[in-house]
């Protein structure tokens, strides 16, 4: 089947975006993007996390985003007991133009989390992330304007590529600190810190090139009981990059199905609001260390029109393996 790859429309609406990087609306689902001091903080000894996100389908998928990660717990035995010390791994895709530009990523990250009191609930952490990123462009999927007829595609457009395939690469470095902390074993509050694209590498295919601008993103979040059952989760960040920025603010309530069991179940119903661009519904559902979690972006900005209110599909699913001996140590979540 033919796709349209509205080319001309997506450089207009990154360099409108100033190069914005790839965003979830589930950002607390993903946390090696969010902060690499995410790193090993959880409670249990690893995580598996993934992402999917099909963003604009209405405007021929105009952008779709997936990621996968893994981190874990290393030196237990040669740290202090109240503090802990992750290293992780995530590999991460975005497709653009109808699947035409494509960008891989591979990233390895390490974060170490120093107790600031003798239990290890309240910690400082600081974490790094080394990126290796691929960047295709497929000419023979690029279709412009000038080639439609009413017969089809059968116009002769004046961009010669030959069929070529524009590749580029470089390798990025990121950083982030992080506060975590607990006053009791059903509350949680933390603030982090995260820049990204520190040494602003060069996408360069032919020609010249474009630096990467910097992002830097202030995250905060909590969650606390509001009911024997019940607990309210609150969460939210600011972003900024190459003269452009993001507010994504909410929450969401957790409700226990069956309270008083080994591995109780959770129901999670929610919403966040990204300022003037979209309503952020969320459904989620956690069981035996698993958290499945979906939102629907309905859109608010001007580019409705276009989408037709219809922001983005996105779903994430986390696994935290937990012995169950282990001692309990409340972790950020959202």
């Amino acid at each position: 089947m033919r796709r349209i790859a509205l080319f001309y429309f997506f450089l207009l609406l990154l360099g409108k975006a100033s190069a914005q990087d790839p965003h979830f609306s589930q950002f607390f689902s993903s946390p090696l993007t969010l902060n690499p001091a995410f790193t090993g903080k959880f409670d249990g000894n690893f995580r598996v996390a993934g992402d999917y996100r099909n963003q604009w389908p209405t405007i021929n998928n105009a952008f779709t985003t997936a990621t996968a990660s893994v981190d874990f717990h290393i030196m237990k035995d040669r740290i202090p007991s109240n503090d802990a010390w992750g290293l992780g791994f995530m590999a991460y895709n975005d497709n653009s133009a109808a699947g035409a530009v494509n960008f891989n990523y591979a990233t390895i990250s390490t974060a170490y989390h120093k107790g600031l009191d003798e239990e290890g609930y309240h910690q400082l952490s600081a974490g790094f992330q080394i990126t290796y990123a691929n960047m295709l462009i497929n000419t023979a999927d690029l279709k412009f304007e000038d080639q439609l007829t009413t017969n089809g595609f059968t116009g002769v457009t004046n961009e010669i590529f030959n069929n070529a395939t524009l590749k580029s690469n470089y390798v990025d470095f990121n950083a982030g600190v992080l506060y975590n902390g607990s006053t009791t074993d059903r509350n949680n509050f933390y603030f982090g810190l995260s820049l990204y694209h520190i040494t602003r590498p060069k996408q360069q295919f032919t020609g010249g090139y474009f630096a990467l601008p910097s992002r830097a993103t202030i995250h905060a979040g909590t969650y606390f009981p509001i009911g024997e059952n019940s607990t309210l989760h609150l969460s939210g960040l600011q972003s900024f990059q190459g003269g452009s920025s993001e507010t994504v603010l909410g929450g969401a309530f957790q409700f226990v199905a069956n309270n008083g069991v080994d591995q109780p179940a959770s129901v999670y119903v929610g919403s966040w609001v990204r300022l003037n661009d979209a309503i952020i519904p969320y459904v989620g559902l956690e069981f035996s260390g698993m958290r499945l979690g979906a939102t629907y972006d309905i859109n608010t900005s001007s580019l409705k029109t276009a989408t037709q209110g219809q922001g983005g599909f996105e779903i994430s699913l986390i696994y935290v393996y937990k012995p169950s001996s282990e001692r309990v140590l409340n972790c950020p979540k959202f």
